[in-house]
Order: structure tokens, then C-alpha cells, then sequence
């Protein structure tokens, strides 16, 4: 390390001077709950539109590979293989968030780490390092961001935290994992217009960043250079794609982990809808609502998140997307069916008359002064009767101020299982539930996903 290091010298350097041992435990309790809930999600969304499509045309060019696409246990190669699992993991918008950031890192760095330590042979405890670096190179790019210009940060971000993955699996030292990242600069890209459209290119956003970042160590495995300022240069990171504070991606770097800060996801939604979706749920229940029992239903939003999922409701492009993406849904799934899972977002529940007939009693207001976003809202229903109920929440469910139990996390594993192009029982996902909670104590990944 040099006397004054660069922010991209200083991540190199963390990244290739970190191992599994130095790590703190409660990140490596963290890296392991959120790989289970990635290859969970993975898995039930592997038949979401698009997905098997993407599949069958990474599979069309015959080459058979060292690396396992996740829900189908076919081989592809390593890049091949991360944007297949990275696509599939972003499919249900279920997967993992780091808040602070706008950033999903697992579903990027997990699959290209997978993809890699197959193809390496390396043991889980490697993969679980590589994890735990990749992601917070990732975080710390999102909490150093300072404007949101319409990058899809997950992408645009993401790609940094899978070529540092990567290229520790690959066993680059400091220069060569500066070179990965160096050359994942010129892969970062992802933009918002996807999600705005409600288009399936929202999906695939994360396993471009995948396959993006295990090629980019690849290259620099292989003797190929990339900038050397990639995050501070005159055209570098912070001054093409938006101000940063490079401070910040660098203060406390090892003593301090930002990926702890990564939310799990209680529902399949965007996480704009979780707040109002839980507290709706809360209510019916408590309350014992039946659909003719509610007049009106308002939820106050932030600016923030009315921007993501405050539009008027339409299903007719695509369903599942449209009902991700929206408030009016989330809130008629809570309050009808008291529930809002995998089977929610199915095409059939989502064209269910009954939500259709249900949504004109949905009033969305933005709340101004709320500088927040996803949290906090307020969610007020009048019955017919006359009452008025209210429910007000400060953190959205997952995060580290309202996490999830164990248990939570093992019910939605056990239930994203079920779904997906092999689904899986109980007893076979409580089963890879029990392998995958014991990764550390793996020779190689290859094979944990087989069915028996």
C-alpha cells in the first residue's frame, strides 16, 4: 500500500488483504442468511417471464461449463452462468436491499461469486469471503453516491462489488483486483427507464452487472489492464456517472462494514409497498376485515417512493411487473387476501376481479415533509361501519432496526422453493436450507444445488 492511497488502491488493497478469518462474525451470520434468501429467490423466480427465455439462449451456445445455473442444475460457463442466476434472483423483486444506497448487491455479487468458485474449485469459505468483500465494495459505492441521476445502481454499482468478488476467487493481489475494477468501469451501466417501463430489461440489469464483473477479473487475471483511477480519475466513476463522496466509500474500511446495513425482504414487491403492505396485513387481521367491511383505504407516501410505485395500476404488459411496481395492488392484496407471497404475483392473482373492483377505494397521498424512502408511511382505513383505523411504521420490515427472525427467513426460503422451473418440498428445501447454512465447512460448491 502506498503512503497516501487512492480510494481505488484502498479497495483493492481490503479486498485482496481480507480473508474468512479476519472477517467480523456477525458479517459472516449476515453473508450467510443473505446468500440462503438469494438462491431462495433465485429459484422461485427462475420461470418468471423472461427468465427461462435468457436461459435457454445462454444454453443455446452449447458450451457446457463449470458453473451451475441454480434452479435448473444445468452448467454453463462462468459468465454465462452468473447472469442466468443474477437474472433470476432480481426476477420477483424479492431479493436483498442495501436502503442507503438503492443498491441490491446479492443478487449481483452472490452469483458471480457462485460462478467463480465453481470454476475455481474454491472451498465455501473463500466463496464466503469473496461474498462478504464483493458486497461491501458494492455498498460502499451506493452510500457514497450523492445524487440519483437515473443509473440503476444495483447495475451501475453492483459491477464493481462482482469484479472485486471474482477476482479474489481468482486469487488476484492488490494491482490485479485495481485492474478488475479499473476494467469493470467500463461495464458499469443500468439505467431506471426499465423499471419506469415496467419492462423485463429491469430483470436482466443485475446479471449484465454479474457477467460484467466476473469477466472483468477474468481479463485482469489474464494480464489485461484497466485504469488505475477508476473511481477518482478525471473521467472516472465520481465524475461520469455522478458526484460522490469518496470519503465515504473509503472511512473505516474493514473496521466498519456497510453490508450489515442489507435489508431482507418480507415481501416480493418493491420495497416501497412493504411498509403500507405490512401494516395493512396488521390490520385486517387485528380486526378481522372482510372486503365489504372497508369503505376507504389512504396510504401516505414519501416523494421518493410515490415516484416508484405510486402510478395508476395496469396489468395488461406485464402483470407480475405491474403489481411489483404498485401501491394500489400491494394495498388490495393486503387488505383481501391478508397475505402478499409468490402466489400473489402470479398472472392469475394479479387479473383477480375482485383486486380490480377493490383498487378504486385505494387514495395515495404524498406526505411532503417526509424525507424518507420507503419509511415511514401512514395507512388509514375508514369501514363501512363507520370506524377509522390507523397504522403507522418507522422502519420498513428486514432492515436492521425490524429485521426478520431466523425462522422468517427459513418460512420464506422453504416457500420461494416451491416455485420456479423444479419445485422443490419442504423436506428438500429444509434439507439445501441446513448444506447452505453450513457453507464453511464445504470443499467446493459443486453439487450443493443437485436434487438427490
Amino acid at each position: 500500500m502506498s503512503d497516501n492511497p487512492s480510494a481505488t488502491e484502498s479497495l483493492a488493497d481490503f479486498v485482496a488483504d481480507t480473508s474468512y478469518g479476519t472477517l467480523p462474525p456477525d458479517v459472516i451470520v449476515s453473508t450467510k442468511q443473505r446468500i440462503l434468501d438469494t438462491i431462495g429467490v433465485a429459484l422461485a423466480g427462475s420461470d418468471a417471464p423472461g427468465c427461462d427465455g435468457a436461459r435457454k439462449t445462454i444454453l443455446a451456445e452449447g458450451a457446457t461449463g463449470t458453473s451451475t445455473l441454480w434452479a435448473s442444475c444445468e452448467r454453463a460457463g462462468s459468465r454465462g452462468a452468473a447472469f442466468i442466476n443474477g437474472m433470476h434472483a432480481a426476477a420477483l423483486d424479492y431479493d436483498s436491499v442495501y436502503e442507503r444506497g438503492s443498491v441490491h448487491p446479492d443478487i449481483v455479487t452472490i452469483p458471480a461469486a457462485w460462478a467463480v468458485a465453481e470454476q475455481t474449485g474454491a472451498n465455501g469459505k473463500a466463496f464466503l469471503a469473496a461474498v462478504a468483500l464483493g458486497n461491501e465494495v458494492a455498498c460502499r459505492f451506493g452510500a457514497a453516491n450523492l445524487h440519483n441521476k437515473g443509473w440503476f445502481y444495483t447495475s451501475v454499482h453492483g459491477v464493481f462489488g462482482a469484479a472485486a468478488a471474482a477476482g479474489k476467487l481468482l486469487g488476484l493481489d492488490a494491482a490485479g483486483i485495481a485492474n478488475a475494477l479499473g476494467l469493470a468501469l467500463s461495464r458499469a451501466g443500468g439505467t431506471q427507464q426499465a423499471l419506469l417501463e415496467k419492462s423485463l430489461a429491469k430483470r436482466a440489469q443485475s446479471g449484465f452487472a454479474a457477467e460484467a464483473g466476473v469477466f472483468a477479473a477474468q481479463l485482469a487475471a489474464a494480464g489485461i489492464s484497466g485504469p488505475s483511477q477508476a473511481v477518482e480519475g478525471k473521467y472516472g466513476f465520481y465524475t461520469l456517472y455522478g458526484e460522490g463522496d469518496v470519503a465515504t466509500l473509503t472511512r473505516d474500511l474493514g473496521a466498519h462494514y456497510e453490508s450489515l446495513a442489507t435489508a431482507i425482504k418480507k415481501y416480493p414487491s418493491c420495497t416501497a409497498n412493504h411498509v403500507p403492505i405490512d401494516l395493512l396485513i396488521d390490520l385486517a387481521v387485528t380486526n378481522d376485515l372482510a372486503p365489504d367491511d372497508i369503505e376507504r383505504v389512504k396510504i401516505e407516501l414519501s416523494p421518493f417512493a410515490n415516484g416508484l410505485v405510486g402510478d395508476a395500476f395496469d396489468p395488461s404488459d406485464n402483470p407480475q411487473v405491474a403489481a411489483q411496481f404498485s401501491i394500489h395492488y400491494s394495498a388490495a392484496s393486503a387488505l383481501l387476501r391478508r397475505r402478499l407471497g409468490i402466489a400473489e404475483i402470479q398472472n392469475d392473482a394479479v387479473h383477480d376481479s375482485a383486486i380490480a373492483e377493490f383498487i378504486p377505494k385505494v387514495e395515495i397521498t404524498i406526505d411532503d415533509g417526509n424525507g424518507g424512502k420507503f419509511a415511514p408511511a401512514r395507512v388509514t382505513v375508514k369501514t363501512t361501519g363507520g370506524a377509522t383505523l390507523d397504522g403507522y411504521l418507522e422502519n420498513v420490515p428486514g432492515t436492521p432496526a425490524n429485521p426478520l427472525s431466523d425462522n422468517q427467513v427459513a418460512a420464506k426460503f422453504r416457500d420461494c422453493a416451491q416455485f420456479g422451473l423444479q419445485p422443490r418440498s419442504t423436506a428438500e428445501a429444509d434439507a439445501l436450507a441446513a448444506t447452505l447454512g453450513q457453507l464453511e465447512n464445504k470443499d467446493s460448491l459443486t453439487g450443493i444445488l443437485e436434487r438427490s
